[in-house]
């Protein structure tokens, strides 16, 4: 199997060879790569400053293959674990090499030259034989909505028996103007679901992956749900979970790619493990804990000795447990942890008396008429040293281009407090219960709108 990648020289891009700086692979050497299911090669069989054609060929070794746990083989048809379609057709063994082969290109990092991997490249990807398990509409349906003009050619079941009709397999080229960087992990990612077909065994890394890699265009494809589904071998948990963390990132400030409401998360997770460390803490619990993340990070420092995460959701919890590999802790840092399944609206006297409750983007799913009972479970009877709160500021949403005016930034969210909203709705909690209250604000601040997150950090009144 093969494919071909051509740059076209332009304004922006006037010498067409610098795709071999892109891709780190000189124009004048053949260059030969072992994977473990075959061969990999990469040669130009065009280069000049107008046009220049990188082809990376995979030679795949079917007998290895066929000792090994590819899916195809393994329906119950023995002949066929040796008389496919792999070593011809475009699959997810591609995609595995051009992540070997140009894994500096995919990462979009070149220090010699290092405006070169910002720049958008007129591009076109020949891709001789593929799967189309879904119509000969399917590349299109993959590929147009991310920017490119798609040609799918059918492939005849018998070019000499025209009755037979037309095969799975398409003549697949893309033309576009792209980085180099984004066409390669366009190919990476799509290339697999056109397929439908994983070669090799499909865990939680790959749900980490297919984030990384398409985050920032997934959520906003027509075909996301079939991408992911595919891209995870329709395990459910991953592709739910893919959707959980796509849906954080389902708003992007103006001018901002959708990679910035990532980075807002982690500056909130940072603020809260920054604030819990200069409390000098020991014992937290993450109130709506969802699949772990500010768990792992507690767990990776030895000052907090106790930590319980809590939630409501069964198989957000089983999804933590994955990603903190609580069955494969050491005994020291599994008794460190724990997870629990709870209401934050309904009192639970497993989690009294904890140095610290976190509630990080919590609140804002709970219905207003419910909030009382929040309150009333976690500062009277959790009641708890501290208790830090974030939640958005619903001030900030207009700096939001693709979410219209009153709507929140979640389909979940049942109210979104403004800044002053949400200092009296504090202050009002901490009156109640004891709690001298701070607010202040996470992520870029704008002068007028505030910064998109708010944080309150509760400390409980010295008791007589």
């Amino acid at each position: 199997m093969h494919l071909s990648l051509t740059a076209t020289a332009s304004a922006d891009f006037p010498d067409a060879s610098d795709l071999g700086h892109l891709l780190h692979k000189h124009p004048d050497r053949v260059q030969t790569f072992d994977l473990s299911v075959g061969t990999a090669t990469v040669v130009y069989p065009e280069v000049s400053t107008s046009r220049c054609t990188v082809t990376l060929l995979l030679d795949v070794d079917p007998v290895e293959m066929a000792r090994g746990s590819f899916r195809g083989g393994a329906d119950g048809f023995a002949l066929g674990q040796y008389v496919n379609d792999r070593p011809y057709a475009a699959s997810s063994m591609l995609a595995v090499a051009i992540s070997r082969v140009f894994k500096s290109a995919l990462a979009g990092t070149l220090t010699s030259r290092p405006e070169l991997p910002g720049t958008p490249v007129s591009l076109t990807v020949e891709v001789p034989v593929t799967p189309a398990r879904g119509g000969a509409d399917l590349p299109a349906r993959l590929f147009g909505p991310l920017g490119w003009t798609v040609t799918s050619m059918p492939v005849p079941l018998d070019e000499t028996v025209p009755r037979w009709g037309d095969s799975d397999y398409v003549r697949l080229t893309l033309d576009g103007t792209l980085t180099v960087s984004e066409a390669l992990r366009h190919l990476y990612v799509l290339l697999p679901v056109l397929d439908d077909v994983k070669h090799y065994w499909v865990g939680d890394a790959e749900a980490d992956k297919l984030v990384r890699m398409a985050g920032e265009w997934l959520a906003d494809h027509p075909e996301h749900e079939l991408i992911a589904a595919r891209y995870l071998a329709h395990r459910r948990e991953l592709v739910a979970s893919v959707a959980d963390r796509l849906a954080d990132g389902a708003a992007a400030p103006a001018g901002e790619p959708r990679v910035a409401s990532a980075g807002l998360a982690r500056l909130r997770q940072e603020a809260v493990l920054a604030t819990l460390e200069d409390l000098g803490v020991a014992r937290v619990v993450d109130v709506g804990c969802g699949e772990g993340k500010l768990l792992r990070e507690l767990l990776a420092r030895p000052a907090f000795t106790e930590i319980v995460g809590v939630d409501v959701g069964d198989m957000a919890l089983r999804r933590a447990e994955r990603r903190l590999g609580l069955a494969e802790l050491p005994d020291r840092q599994r008794a460190r942890i724990s997870v629990l399944q709870s209401s934050v609206t309904y009192r639970d006297a497993r989690l009294r008396g904890f140095d610290a409750a976190v509630l990080m983007e919590v609140v804002e799913h709970v219905d207003e008429d419910r909030l009382p009972a929040l309150v009333r479970s976690v500062f009277a009877d959790m009641r708890p040293r501290f208790a830090l709160v974030t939640t958005p500021n619903a001030e900030y949403n207009v700096l939001y281009p693709n979410l219209e005016t009153g709507m929140f930034r979640h389909p979940d969210h049942r109210f979104e407090f403004t800044r002053t909203q949400f200092e009296a709705w504090a202050t009002d909690v901490g009156e109640a219960h004891g709690y001298d209250v701070r607010c202040t604000g996470i992520g870029d601040l704008d002068a007028i709108h505030g910064a998109p997150t708010q944080m309150a950090v509760f400390t409980r009144r010295e008791e007589a």
